[in-house]
């Protein structure tokens, strides 16, 4: 059943992405060279509701569609780590022409070449998991 819950919200999520131009290369473009605004509503309107939404289940002891109380740890304060991985990221993302959700729905939408940026953003991830123990967190 979770199963069947999980695929339904990413597909509503991946319509969602393709629908608004987020996962579309020109609408990043844009958002890097500073010439819409367009992306950043997006994500302001992301960021907004995730805090909004991550203060009501902190504050209002939500539980989940499946009855459990959801719970979220806080976060070690660190500007260095969190500036760092963030222009990681951001490297990545414009280099990419996407960030990892968007990647998803671009191979739904059949641009196949992504792949080849799934699978290098696997190989990264796999390459975090063996040295993260040896990285300074």
């Amino acid at each position: 059943m979770r199963t069947l819950a999980y695929l339904l919200i990413g597909i509503v999520f991946g319509i969602t992405m393709f629908k608004s131009e987020a996962a579309s290369w020109y609408r990043i473009y844009e958002m890097f060279q500073f010439d819409s605004f367009h992306m950043y509503g997006i994500i302001g309107t992301a960021l907004a509701l995730g805090i909004i939404i991550t203060q009501v289940i902190k504050r209002f002891k939500v539980t989940s569609f499946f009855g459990e109380r959801i719970v979220i740890p806080s976060k070690q304060k660190s500007f260095a780590r969190y500036a760092f991985g963030g222009i990681l990221f951001g490297l990545g993302w414009a280099l990419a022409g996407a960030c990892p959700g968007p990647m998803f729905t671009l191979v739904g939408a059949g641009f196949v070449p992504i792949i080849v940026v799934i699978i290098a953003a696997l190989f990264g991830t796999f390459v975090y998991g063996l040295f993260k123990d040896k990285l300074p967190h």
